[in-house]
């Protein structure tokens, strides 16, 4: 019998971001990706959220490598993290490395990560595994799909893709190699990109906006155009800085992560800009509006992006105008519409014209849509398809697609965060689970964890009311108080009577169980907590945070 492939799902699956899958052969853990995730509105003051690498850390030493699909945070970015309790060679391509890279030394950690660069077409041996590295197109450059040769056949994992067939850089995803896979030695196991599973059609391409901000640059001749897309989006920022140079603008990156990429780019021969075209943010002033492109981080409406500081008027380069246009070359991702609605209501206030993606198509998807995903499954022809990346209704979108492509019904398995499945002699099938949870970060601090952000949950929904009290336990006596307290139930002026009312309440609660009881503090703390939690339910319909505080004289 050839030894078993083992498969565990770290994230992911279920959400957009998080992207980590583990294959195990001979003991040996090889990483697809190390994402992070961005917070959800109602994770009140997390920045972060991380797969939980609880089961990794505890094998550390089979950590044979990290796969890098590409170069996105929600890909990447949870490397830092991950890095502080393992050395890890990392292997991608040049810029997905760059970029992985530039977090890794923010975070004072490059010298445990090791960066092995591949080039497209490229077989490494990362431990037991054979891996081969085939390009693909998606909104960053330099994104692979990548096919794992083991004793139960070959495993296809797709990254994130669409199929491009005009790229800005002409680099095409090889389906001319998967197509020889599938029928030379067969794909054994495809998972696939689920993100736009449940979109009808195709992907349009990347050149298409290029037309676009090509006809906005015409109609705003004499006005600055700035415009925002994520930095790492070089493909799009060549576009931009195309359709700036064939009207005579200079180009000015805005936002730190801008300059960085740009430049990093440039290096790498990613991004072609003249030298001469390309000024700091500081000489912006030097140069007529209608001869200026200012290209800025913040699309997606992050609180202390270059963007969003400008359309609060708080960016110390820029301020904006009337006869300033701003074009947003973006979508917002899901759960950041509120953020990215809010920046263009600011922008709107001080008389700039914005461009979104809701009035022109500014934007091109980077992942591929219904028609792309059957196309790759009728080139695949997987035995058995585990779709990936996505929230659970692209993922079972995406078994639906394999199932009408023609894969066995049964060789389909949506699998979900912490799932393991193993594929031996016999198949695919469950093989138990790991800890997947959310891992919360907030500032420097690592998980916060759920009963944390329950309560901030708690005081932003229904405030906090704290009940101070300082008694005499030996002669059973209340030396002082109740004192009450609140923010964020009732204001304290207006609701004086409901506040006295309360505080006799907890008085006499609190004087009863010290004259039939001598337990600790604690049981008086109960004893507040379900006074005044009582109290407050009944006369307002509301269940705020009960701190109770009890002073020993």
């Amino acid at each position: 019998m050839a030894a078993p492939v083992h498969i565990t799902f770290l994230g992911g699956l279920g959400e957009i971001g998080r992207n980590c899958a583990v294959l195990e052969l001979e003991g040996s853990l090889l990483l697809i990706d190390c994402g992070l995730m961005f917070p959800d509105t109602d994770m009140l003051g997390v920045d972060l959220v991380l797969p939980d690498f609880t089961w990794l850390i505890e094998r550390a030493d089979d950590i044979v490598g990290v796969v890098a699909t590409h170069g996105h945070e929600d890909h990447v970015g949870a490397l830092s993290y991950l890095l502080r309790d393992a050395k890890l060679p990392l292997f991608g391509t040049e810029l997905t490395l760059g970029l992985a890279r530039s977090r890794i030394e923010e975070s004072g950690l490059a010298q445990r990560a090791e960066f092995n660069v591949v080039d497209d077409g490229d077989t490494w041996d990362i431990g037991p595994f054979e891996v081969e590295f085939l390009p693909v197109t998606h909104s960053v450059p330099q994104g692979v799909a990548t096919a794992f040769r083991t004793p139960q056949g070959t495993i296809l994992h797709t990254g994130d893709f669409k199929l491009d067939l005009t790229p800005v850089d002409g680099r095409l995803t090889d389906l001319a190699r998967i197509g020889a896979l599938s029928s030379g030695e067969g794909i054994r196991l495809l998972l696939s990109d689920s993100t736009n599973a449940d979109q009808p059609g195709h992907a349009r391409s990347e050149t298409s906006v290029g037309t676009v901000l090509y006809d906005l640059m015409h109609e705003h001749e004499g006005r600055r155009v700035i415009t925002a897309c994520f930095a790492s989006h070089v493909h799009r920022v060549q576009q931009i800085a195309d359709a700036a140079l064939a009207f005579g603008r200079v180009i000015a990156p805005l936002g730190r992560s801008m300059r960085k990429n740009m430049s990093m780019a440039r290096e790498m021969g990613l991004l072609r800009i003249p030298d001469a075209s390309i000024i700091d943010i500081e000489e912006v002033d030097k140069h007529e509006p209608g001869k200026v492109c200012v290209i800025s981080t913040g699309s997606q409406g992050e609180p202390m992006s270059a963007l969003a500081l400008l359309a609060g008027s708080e960016n110390r380069w820029l301020k904006l105008t009337p006869d300033d246009t701003v074009i947003l070359s973006s979508h917002p991702i899901p759960g950041n519409e509120i953020s990215v609605t809010k920046v263009i209501e600011n922008l709107v206030r001080q008389g700039a014209e914005v461009v979104h993606s809701g009035i022109a198509d500014v934007h091109a998807t980077g992942h591929a849509k219904a028609e792309d995903l059957k196309l790759m499954l009728s080139i695949a022809q997987p035995d058995w398809f585990v779709p990936v990346h996505g929230e659970y209704r692209h993922l079972v979108e995406h078994a639906r697609l394999a199932r009408t492509m023609g894969v066995d019904p049964d060789h389909v398995i949506v699998a979900e965060d912490g799932d393991r499945l193993v594929l031996d002699d016999n198949g695919l099938r469950p093989a138990g689970r790991v800890p997947a949870d959310y891992v919360y970060v907030h500032g420097t601090v690592g998980d916060i964890g759920t009963g944390v952000l329950r309560d901030r949950r708690i005081l932003a929904d229904e405030g906090v009311v704290s009940a101070i009290v300082c008694v005499d336990r030996r002669k059973k006596r209340i030396v002082a108080g109740p004192e009450i307290a609140t923010r964020g139930w009732i204001h304290e002026k207006e609701g004086a009577e409901t506040l006295l009312e309360l505080a006799e309440k907890v008085r006499v609660a609190v004087q009863g169980a010290l004259n039939s009881t001598d337990g600790p503090p604690a049981d008086l703390e109960k004893v507040v907590r379900r006074t005044a939690g009582s109290f407050v339910a009944d006369k307002t319909r509301r269940r705020p945070m009960i701190v109770p505080v009890i002073l020993d004289a």
